[in-house]
Order: C-alpha cells, then sequence, then structure tokens
C-alpha cells in the first residue's frame, strides 16, 4: 500500500466512491482512499467520465463567485445566468432564505 501524498500519514486503500456534485449523484466510481485524512484519488479515466455525466446533467460550471450588493437598506446577492437557467429561476419567484451552518440557504419553492 502507498502511503497518502497529501497528509503523509495515512495508507491509499482502493474502495468503490459514489461521486456527487451540487447533491447530483454521478456514479460509483473505483479509486483509493486515504486511511487518514479521507483524500480520494480517482484515475483520470472515470475523472473525464464524471465531468462527462456532470456536462450533460447541466451542472458543469454552475458553482460560481458572485458579489453582494445593496439594495436599499438591504443585501442583494446576484446569481449568475446559468445557474438560474438551471434551476429554472424567473424573477417574482418566492423562496425561504436562511442561515445554516454558517451557509446561506435558498430553498425554492
Amino acid at each position: 500500500m502507498e502511503i497518502c501524498p497529501i497528509c503523509e500519514k495515512g495508507k491509499l486503500k482502493p474502495v468503490k466512491e459514489k461521486h456527487v456534485l451540487f447533491g447530483v449523484d454521478l456514479g460509483t466510481y473505483p479509486g483509493e482512499k486515504c486511511s487518514e485524512c479521507g483524500e480520494l484519488f480517482t484515475d483520470s479515466k472515470y475523472v473525464e467520465k464524471i465531468e462527462k455525466i456532470a456536462k450533460e446533467k447541466g451542472i458543469w460550471g454552475i458553482g460560481q463567485k458572485t458579489k453582494i450588493s445593496k439594495s436599499g437598506n438591504s443585501l442583494a446577492v446576484r446569481i449568475p445566468k446559468k445557474l438560474a437557467e438551471y434551476l429554472k429561476l424567473k424573477e417574482g419567484k418566492e423562496a425561504y432564505i436562511h442561515p445554516q451552518d454558517r451557509k446561506l440557504i435558498i430553498e425554492l419553492e
């Protein structure tokens, strides 16, 4: 067994790992996982397959940085076009917004 190149403490063990991006299941693939830090190493042929599936499902590249701006006495978050299209958001659509573990959660109705 190889030593983990990230933490240099754990050993890499063969695993089959489920890959999920933005809550979308992209399949289960073989790889090696560190017994200490949990880092997962996946062969490039599987990474290409995962990327292809993510693109087919329309989620590749929808995670982006955005700026918080001021709107009257409130703050506003701009939702990038690609993400809005994926979520089928339209102006005037209602959403429930709340904090959770230092994250801002927006639930669509």
